[in-house]
């Protein structure tokens, strides 16, 4: 059983050569699809014995993968993209996967992103190592068409596109003409919103992830990403007044999900200091938020940001305790916190042993 890296690429020398050799050990075969380089990156490719076609733009990614698809001579395609790489030793569990009769394998995809200045990491499992006759659908966001059962395949994939907004700007007006096309399909609203948050148009993500919260039937896998996004745009947006609803009525929905917790907690802050005489009076569910944050813990969901179930909030319960003036619990939160290295925690404990 052989396996082709099937890949899609335009102008990705930076972060190419990190891709390949990460990957080219665990595939028989690459094939490379550029749609109009002009820098090294056909180069790059050559160096690692890549099939390398060319293909004019569509502005319609589920086609270009096709034709991908459609160069490889393996039975079994993984796809990455250019701006990802394989984090962890993954040999043995494709061997595995492959063997065990065709289906679709869903990869952990670990997103960097930027918020209150810091890096974070979301978590989402992405079909991506399948039979080479399967076939994409869609012209961005593209979903693999196939009736084969899917289970998760121990690989996992480190991306940061949309750290470096490597793509945001190719990507919107694509999800602009999807979106006028299908105007009330709540996952290319999530999509875009994604995308304006990569370029902190705070306001436009708000627009889209409100519009899809209106239509979601919480049967979609990125339903609770959706939901816990919206509240994290209500917040950067300054709509706070429309937070306190999605709050009360997700409770129950999203009841095992810690970034919900999380992200509530934090809400309800911004809304206090906001009004703190019409809404002071909700000041301790901040703290039952974080702590049953941490009651689930860490989970592997789709959409989850590490930390929100352990050391993010551990410290965000610090801080609160600190405010409120109780510098013992306060510091029993950094100090778990600082199990996990986390820099914040570390400073805090740092300042309040030297005051």
């Amino acid at each position: 059983m052989r396996i082709s890296l099937v890949m899609i690429v335009k102008n990705e020398a930076r972060t190419l050569r990190r891709c390949l050799e990460s990957v080219s050990n665990l595939v028989d075969e690459i094939v490379i699809v550029d749609t109009g380089s002009t820098d090294q990156t056909q180069m790059i490719a050559s160096e690692f014995q890549a099939r390398i076609f060319q293909y004019e733009w569509q502005s319609d990614f589920g086609d270009a993968r096709n034709f991908a698809l459609g160069k490889s001579t393996c039975e079994w395609s993984l796809v990455l993209d250019a701006d990802e790489y394989i984090s962890n030793d993954c040999a043995d569990a494709i061997h595995e996967f492959i063997h065990q009769g065709s289906a679709i394998g869903k990869i952990k995809l670990v997103d960097k992103f930027m918020s209150n200045d810091r890096i974070n990491y979301e978590l989402s499992y992405n079909s991506r190592l399948f039979p080479s006759n399967c076939r994409y659908s869609g012209k961005i966001h593209e979903q693999v068409e196939s009736d084969l059962p899917r289970r998760r395949v121990d690989i996992e994939i480190q991306h940061d596109g949309y750290l470096n907004q490597l793509k945001t700007d190719r990507n919107i007006p694509i999800l602009l003409k999807v979106i006028e096309e299908n105007p009330e399909d709540p996952y290319y609203h999530y999509q875009i919103a994604k995308e304006y948050r990569g370029l902190n148009s705070h306001e436009q993500s708000y627009v889209h992830l409100k519009r899809a919260y209106t239509t979601i039937t919480r049967k979609e896998g990125y339903a609770p990403s959706l939901i816990v996004n919206y509240l994290y745009a209500i917040m950067a947006s300054g709509n706070l007044a429309e937070g306190l609803s999605v709050v009360e009525n997700e409770q129950d929905y999203l009841s095992d999900h810690p970034d919900f917790h999380f992200v509530s907690a934090l809400y309800l802050l911004e809304l206090i200091l906001s009004d703190p005489n019409q809404y002071g009076e909700l000041m301790p569910y901040i703290e039952r938020f974080y702590l049953r944050a941490l009651e689930i813990g860490e989970t592997a969901q789709e959409g989850s940001v590490i930390g929100t179930g352990s050391f993010a909030a551990h410290h965000n319960l610090g801080v609160f305790y600190e405010v409120t003036g109780d510098i013992e619990k306060a510091e029993k939160q950094y100090m778990y916190a600082k199990e996990y290295d986390y820099a914040p925690s570390i400073e805090r404990l740092s300042s309040l042993k030297s005051s």
